[in-house]
This record gives C-alpha cells, structure tokens and sequence, in this order.
C-alpha cells in the first residue's frame, strides 16, 4: 500500500525527467497576435520581413523566399542566416542558408531566392540562426 502511496504521489507531483522533448530555440517568422505586440531584441530587429511569396501560375510552381533587412547599427554590416519551411506534420521540406552582405547604417536591403517547394499550404517558415557583422 505504501508503494501505491509514493507512485501516486510522484505522478501527481510529477518528475524531472529529462527525457521530455525540449522547447525549440527557432524564431518563427509568423507571429501569433501576443507575440507581434513584442518586438524583437537586438540583432534580430533588423530583419523585418521573412516570407514565401508563391508567384505560380499557368501550372507552373514558383514559389520564392523574400525578405528585407533595415540596418539599424552605426556601422556598415552583414547579416546571415538560417531558415527552414516545415509542414503541417512537422516534416522539413525544404531548408538553406541566406547572406546579405555590405549594408550601410540605416540602410534597407531587400532580396530574394527561389525555393523547391511546390506550395506554400500549410508551410510554416522558421529562422533557425540569424547573425550581424561588421563588414570591412
């Protein structure tokens, strides 16, 4: 009866398992309505738009990656970063990495880069990394 008593006690208190699954680290570029009311910090402010823009038609799949980054520092930067598009299951379809080179202070830059995806239905797009460096 004891026994039962300490099992009971410990799954209704819980355990620290490690084992769980941990919090993923990504920077969604979708927002929820909470978390659009919280900009982002640092670096990362820079880049103000991260999207798919699916530019299809007459049958043929086009589906592009757009984004724009506005230098906020003092000094002439570079920016790289990480991405990947994930499905509604969670499987990754597609990922690659992305440069922006030279962008003076204050300055807004603007790119694009084609992708293999076929559609952009139910593709959620993540930055896995995002990094600013002084350019020379």
């Amino acid at each position: 009866m004891v026994v039962i008593l300490i099992v009971v006690l410990v799954v209704a208190l819980g355990d620290d398992d490690e084992s769980t699954t941990p919090t993923p680290t990504r920077t969604p570029t979708t927002r929820t309505a909470q978390e659009q009311t919280q900009e982002p910090q640092g670096e990362r402010a820079d880049f103000t738009r991260f999207e798919l823009d699916d530019r299809s038609e007459a049958g043929i799949t086009n589906v592009w990656l757009v984004w724009t980054i506005k230098n906020s520092s003092s000094e002439k930067s570079d920016y790289s970063w990480e991405w990947e598009a994930v499905d509604a299951d969670g499987t990754r379809v597609a990922n690659g990495s992305q440069l922006e080179t030279d962008v003076q202070p204050g300055q807004t830059a603007e790119g694009e880069f084609p992708t293999t995806l076929k559609s952009v239905e139910g593709i959620k797009l993540n930055v896995t990394s995002f990094n600013r460096t002084v350019s020379y």
